[in-house]
């Protein structure tokens, strides 16, 4: 049984989303709700709970001002926000869960899912400190979190080569120093993620970064060389785009 506390300043959100979780009794227990930070931190530490779901905006502070005063993190967090699509991206570059306003049962069953499935507390601090990286304005680093099967990186995208798509549903990271990392998520969804950051998927199994590119080679049908000295093809069909790309560096 996962206790849960629900922390969001609407009256009407915290009761929706007590609502669905209680269609699941067998496997969460909502314990307590909160609806601002003062009143959050305090049901924390008293009711010591598996899950929290966590509003990002209240009345008197935020989430991260709530997660600070909690000090050490010894539970899981879905985040509840309405916030810009500059947001979300950086709760998608962290991999940390979240559901958004107003909230959608499957949403929250997906992300229930989630953290039933991987309720390992050693990834949070990496996760929230690669976000609030990630939302700070000031930082020119975008950073992303990758995650194994028995370990958890955070990195920044400026340290990736390329990817290469493994079996499918598998991505190998190809990182600085001759790293390699392999991410059980398929190479579709590094593709949507990065593509606005500097990477080009030059063939249906590579994603590369762009400034990681050393020089272009039109024999045999068309390769990139890297700054690693990897050479990697360049499909026909992604080539014409590849080159607009390429050449706007």
């Amino acid at each position: 049984m996962i206790k849960t506390v629900i922390i969001d300043d609407e009256a009407n959100a915290r009761t929706i989303i007590r609502g669905i979780i209680e269609t699941l009794p067998e496997r969460f227990q909502v314990v307590a709700e909160a609806s601002n930070v003062k009143s959050g931190v305090d049901t924390i530490k008293k009711e010591q709970p598996d899950l929290v779901m966590l509003d990002i905006d209240m009345p008197d502070g935020n989430a991260f001002d709530l997660l600070e005063k909690i000090g050490k993190i010894g539970f899981r967090i879905v985040f509840i926000t309405a916030h810009s699509d500059f947001a979300i991206q950086a709760f998608k570059f962290s991999a940390i869960d979240y559901i958004l306003k107003p909230v959608v049962s499957s949403e929250l069953f997906r992300a229930l899912d989630k953290v039933e499935k991987s309720f390992e507390l050693e990834e949070i601090n990496t996760k929230l400190n690669c976000l609030l990286s990630n939302l700070n304005p000031e930082s020119k680093k975008k950073k992303l979190v990758l995650k194994s099967v028995d370990s958890i990186l955070s990195v920044d995208i400026s340290e990736i080569f390329y990817c290469e798509s493994d079996g499918g549903s598998y991505t190998r990271f190809y990182l600085n120093n001759n790293r390699k990392f392999l991410v059980s998520r398929p190479l579709k969804e590094y593709d949507e993620l990065l593509s606005s950051y500097g990477f080009f998927r030059v063939h249906k199994s590579y994603l590369v970064n762009l400034n990681k590119i050393t020089r272009y080679e039109k024999q045999d049908g068309g390769s990139v060389i890297l700054k690693n000295q990897t050479e990697i093809p360049v499909s026909f069909r992604k080539r014409e785009q590849f080159l607009e790309r390429f050449m706007a560096l």
